[in-house]
């Protein structure tokens, strides 16, 4: 049963992509959107072309909150290789990032040395969720195709041609994501 649904889902992934290709439709890369940073400014994630990037949703006073260190670790390792680290902050899990953008990016600042761009607060699910992470989640699902965010430090990889490569939970540390941009960078 688990095999016809597989195959079914696959099946209809195809027509689906097909049909829209057939229609005209461009197909959405991460550079098709823009987002706010944390001191105001529109920036197009076209300016990240070229890039390997690790999109992640962050939180101030959440227990993976240590993890800024270890993402400030691989941006300083990759960044002259051409990768980079988004954070997106939410307040969406245990109201863990009540803090204003100037707040949050002291705090990251203060307390982790965060250099990686900071984003402005967002939503990673429900109605109002940021038209980035709509098109993050539905790249790449989490546990059985859900496209929910389940917690805060969830993190997308996209290559270098602006297509979501994979998605990490929570727990996954930092470091253990080096080997996946490694190969992304070396070409792999």
């Amino acid at each position: 049963m688990k095999k016809i649904l597989f195959t079914l889902l696959i099946i209809l992934s195809i027509n689906v992509s097909a049909e829209n290709q057939k229609n005209g439709e461009k197909m959405k890369t991460f550079y098709d959107f823009n987002a706010t940073s944390i001191t105001g400014q529109n920036i197009s994630m076209e300016e990240y072309k070229g890039k390997v990037v690790l999109v992640v949703n962050v939180a101030s006073k959440c227990g993976f909150t240590p993890q800024y260190e270890g993402l400030e670790k691989l941006y300083k390792e990759y960044q002259d290789n051409n990768f980079t680290i988004l954070g997106f902050p939410s307040n969406q899990f245990g109201e863990q990032e009540p803090g204003t953008s100037k707040e949050i990016k002291s705090f990251c600042t203060v307390n982790f040395g965060v250099t990686f761009p900071l984003f402005e607060k967002i939503d990673v699910n429900g109605d109002k969720t940021h038209p980035l992470y709509q098109f993050l989640k539905s790249e790449a699902t989490g546990i059985l195709w859900s496209e929910s965010i389940k917690w805060n430090f969830t993190k997308f990889l996209v290559d270098q041609d602006g297509k979501v490569i994979t998605r990490y939970g929570s727990s996954t540390k930092p470091k253990d994501i080096a080997v996946d941009i490694d190969r992304l960078l070396k070409g792999e």
